[in-house]
């Protein structure tokens, strides 16, 4: 490192730590289908938990039985840790009344956070009966429940251009959503960019970033490939060589979101929703460094 970049690095480092004002994070989980999984989920919950972030989401994939092993760990989450607890719920694998009566039985259940999505098409030739803007509307009609929505800051793979996307973004909402959290990506600009566009139609809720510590390079370019993040020439230069070497992938992971991290915190951030994949080391090691500590 030469004495420049030194010095750009220590000014950031101080303006980072200078920056006041309440910093929050969220965290988003899977439910297991192991039991060597639901360890690995646990440990990293109760690892994370005295961080005590906003709030942890827990994602499924289509069809009830996964629905109801999210509802399991939610429910675990709100019993044992005391964590805000937010389910997803997606609109392609349920009807109206189906979905009215899943969010009446979250919030009997105690549940006052949703992330609300439409969910990827099992038949992508077949135009979905509702959107995610539809499901916010529907939530908000049956109780009013705080609300995440998904942002593409690189758009949406099935949008036809970035300016339908974000009129999509605008009217989830409308509808009602309290917050948008965003695809993961490695593009700082195109984050910035994006929120600029965002307060320019109206959009008045935080977008908050999603940031994902890589610690498989390619498992990460698989998951890019379907859902248009761009992975920057220089990504694939610090990953070269690493495929058997865990270890200097997780240091190397860890190196670029607390890069993220920090420049997004001088740009003003001050929420950041991490994707874990239901690993705690690199997500509590990134806390750290914002200060985050229990």
């Amino acid at each position: 490192m030469n004495y420049r970049s030194a010095r750009q690095l220590d000014s950031l480092n101080r303006t980072v730590s200078e920056l006041t004002g309440e910093l929050q994070v969220s965290f988003e989980f899977f439910p297991p289908n192991s039991p060597e999984m639901e360890t690995t989920l646990w440990n990293s919950i109760e690892r994370l938990a005295p961080l005590k972030p906003n709030f942890v989401s827990v994602t499924y994939g289509a069809g009830s039985g996964t629905r109801d092993r999210t509802h399991d760990v939610i429910k675990r989450i709100q019993k044992d840790t005391g964590l805000i607890a937010a389910p997803h719920l997606t609109c392609i694998d349920a009807n109206r009344e189906e979905l009215v009566q899943i969010a009446k039985d979250y919030w009997q259940s105690g549940v006052r956070n949703i992330v609300a999505l439409r969910g990827d098409l099992p038949d992508s030739d077949k135009k979905p009966e509702m959107y995610a803007s539809d499901l916010v509307s529907l939530l908000k009609d049956v109780e009013d429940f705080d609300i995440s929505v998904a942002a593409y800051p690189e758009t949406h793979p099935e949008a036809p251009n970035a300016q339908f996307d974000l009129l999509n973004l605008k009217r989830k909402v409308e509808a009602g959503a309290n917050r948008a959290i965003t695809q993961f990506f490695f593009d700082i600009d195109s984050y910035l960019r994006y929120r600029d566009r965002c307060v320019s139609v109206g959009i008045d809720v935080e977008i908050v970033p999603g940031i994902l510590p890589v610690s498989n390079f390619n498992t990460l370019k698989r998951f890019a490939g379907l859902t248009n993040v761009n992975v920057p020439n220089w990504m694939y230069s610090m990953y070269e060589g690493l495929e058997d070497d865990p270890a200097t992938r997780n240091l190397v992971g860890a190196s670029i979101a607390m890069d993220m991290v920090k420049i997004l915190r001088s740009e003003g951030v001050d929420h950041f929703h991490f994707y874990t994949l239901n690993r705690s080391e690199l997500t509590y090691a990134i806390c750290h460094t914002l200060g985050i500590r229990p």
